[in-house]
């Protein structure tokens, strides 16, 4: 890896505003809205309002003809000619990446039609929510419903002027990574092709080598942080040029050693631990071998989780947990693995007389962990909480396997969307993390085929996916069948499938595939003490006293494993509801747990102190 560091650039603006588009028949309530958006927004936005479905409907083409950008289009819902539902399914297919919401007065939520259409609407795709028109001037409710759409829908064109800028060979499998992993972490970025005039002039302007030429280094240009340029970077060179952890030494030089808690794995589970036991005030360290939220990161959209009606990505969710431990004080390391968790001794407390001696023969087996953490060194840890979650299973097909990360890729992370466009693509899976690749896919692709082993949909994923999915033109479910071949020259070109209750293959022409096929958890590196059920997840709280393998006096926590002082939660535990708010959930519940144990270790070191001895003596 070679690092460089550009100049300060002045951008030259070249191309048309961004388009924030009213369509309301009402003439007071238009100019209402159009003013207010004007007030907030014309200094970045272009602000256009238009009584006129039909002519709406025009200008809508018309910059998709010029390639001008759509941000946003606010419609009421019952425009005449062409309805507001119409106008917006349109808009979905002429500018993928413009956020879509209904435009509707206040106190309409009571009006029975009003509210079935926005059901509907937000059921097939529609529509992405609803936007209560300004009464009043400012209208602070409605400017921030409007920045938010506005700030979602920024993080998702494709831009040189971005806050970190990639320039890679087209279709390039560490390209992919990169993205992923850029993705993943909350960092805003683009991704430009060598070779392209946006590519070129990137180049060009940072002094990078071979600025003009089809091949070369990846190039990573952090703009936002002052120009520093990564040539050929490692992961852990990226998160460390972003500011985020990648070893035991913090910002400071000051080297983590000993924590309360250590938490490995950075998903939901592992991050809602983290923000719950920092703000409690136990010293934290998480560590995360790939990227912040687990399987979760990988999701396009997450809309059923509590508090979020218009939904939210999982990268976006995984950045907000990350942002709220680190600010009560949690530490994190990214690009690193936990190799090993051992206790430090092999010391049992047996019983005493006394209160103190009490709780020491209930204590823990070692009241200290050392952690090996790859690279980077040892940790001293009071507590481990596995929050490992699963790792996709893989489809064992060699010459699909030779093309991971040219053309096929293992789970939901479709970062690759923008490079798709009119492209041929598949999915394999039928759970809730396909539903959303397939519907974030078609945005971009010319046609989406979801291949799935079972009869239909209705057993692996939820009901709104269903009928989003169902609503689509461009997507096709393909019904009892599975991927047993495909191929292509350096590139994924073709995928085979085969009927499962005939045995009939067929060729589907394929430029990128997503296999979603399931999960297994990584739990072999584990101590041997650690029980775990025949599928590899830890077992524990009272189903460990039911097959004998608990080893105190005292019940075991209900999420702790067999070596006390050991916990597990979320998607690698045993029995647990394979859900992001599930997984949260548990990862705050064990806090309280943590909490217990750790005030068994406390009266323990009380009890074998040379005061309590004497005393007892």
């Amino acid at each position: 890896m070679v690092a460089l560091r550009a100049a300060p650039i002045v951008w030259e603006v070249t191309v048309a505003l961004p388009l924030l588009l009213v369509v309301d028949p009402d003439l007071d309530a238009l100019a209402r809205t159009e003013a207010e958006l004007a007030r907030r927004f014309s200094a970045d936005f272009r602000v256009r309002g238009e009584s006129d479905s039909v002519v709406a409907l025009e200008q809508l083409a018309l910059a998709a003809e010029r390639r001008d950008p759509v941000a946003l289009v606010l419609a009421d819902p019952w425009l005449p000619e062409v309805s507001g539902a119409d106008l917006l399914r349109a808009v979905r297919t002429l500018h993928p990446e413009a956020a879509r919401a209904f435009l509707v007065p206040w106190g309409s939520w009571a009006d029975r039609r009003t509210a079935e259409a926005i059901l509907h609407g937000m059921s097939v795709g529609d529509i992405d929510y609803y936007v209560l028109e300004p009464w009043t001037s400012p209208d602070e409710l409605f400017c921030r419903t409007v920045s938010e759409f506005v700030q979602v829908w920024s993080r998702t064109v494709s831009s040189r002027r971005r806050e970190v800028v990639v320039v890679g060979a087209a279709r390039d499998p560490r390209g992919h990574a990169v993205r992923s992993l850029l993705t993943r972490n909350g960092i805003p970025h683009a991704y430009l092709d060598r070779g392209t005039p946006e590519g070129v002039a990137v180049l060009e302007s940072i002094g990078a080598p071979r600025a003009t030429e089809a091949e070369g280094p990846l190039v990573i240009w952090f703009a936002a942080l002052g120009g520093p340029v990564l040539l050929d970077p490692t992961d852990a060179d990226i998160c460390r040029a972003w500011g985020i952890g990648t070893d035991l030494a913090g910002p400071d030089g000051d080297r983590v050693s000993e924590v309360d808690l250590l938490v490995v794995g950075a998903g939901p589970a592992g991050l809602a631990a983290a923000v719950y036991a920092s703000s409690e005030g136990l010293s934290v360290l998480c560590v995360e071998e790939q990227a912040l939220g687990g399987q979760a990161g990988t999701s396009s959209l997450i809309r059923n989780y509590l508090g979020f009606s218009r939904g939210l990505s999982g990268a976006e969710l995984a950045q907000r947990g990350f942002q709220q431990a680190w600010v009560f004080g949690a530490r994190f390391v990214l690009t690193r693995r936990v190799t090993a968790v051992e206790p430090a001794g092999d010391t049992v407390h047996d019983t005493a007389g006394d209160t103190a001696g009490d709780a020491a023969a209930d204590g823990a087996r070692s009241p200290v962990f050392v952690a090996t953490v790859s690279d980077v060194g040892q940790v001293r840890a009071r507590a481990v909480l596995l929050a490992t979650g699963v790792a996709y299973r893989r489809l064992g097909v060699p010459s699909l396997e030779a093309l991971t990360g040219s053309g096929v890729y293992y789970g939901a992370n479709v970062s690759e969307a923008h490079g798709l466009a009119g492209a041929h693509t598949v999915i394999v899976g039928g759970g809730n993390s396909a539903g959303q690749a397939a519907l974030h896919l078609q945005r971009y692709a010319a046609d989406v085929a979801v291949v799935i082993r079972t009869p239909d949909l209705s057993s692996t994923m939820s009901r709104y996916l269903i009928d989003e999915i169902e609503a689509s033109t461009s997507i096709t479910v393909v019904p009892n069948s599975e991927v047993v071949g495909g191929g292509g020259e350096g590139w994924l070109s073709e995928v085979v499938i085969a009927d499962r209750d005939t045995g009939e293959r067929r060729s589907l022409p394929a430029d990128a595939l997503f296999v979603m096929i399931g999960a297994e958890p990584h739990t072999a590196w584990l101590p041997e003490a650690v029980v775990r059920d025949r599928w590899g997840f830890l077992v524990t709280g009272a189903d460990l006293r039911e097959l004998g393998a608990w080893p105190l006096e005292r019940p075991p926590c209900a999420h702790e494993s067999s070596l006390p002082g050991l916990f597990a939660v979320g998607d690698v535990r045993a029995g647990s509801v394979k859900r992001v708010a599930s997984a949260v959930g548990e990862g705050s519940v064990v806090v309280s747990e943590v909490h217990q144990y750790l005030a068994l270790v406390d009266a323990a070191q009380r009890a074998r102190s040379p005061g309590n001895a004497e005393r007892r003596g």
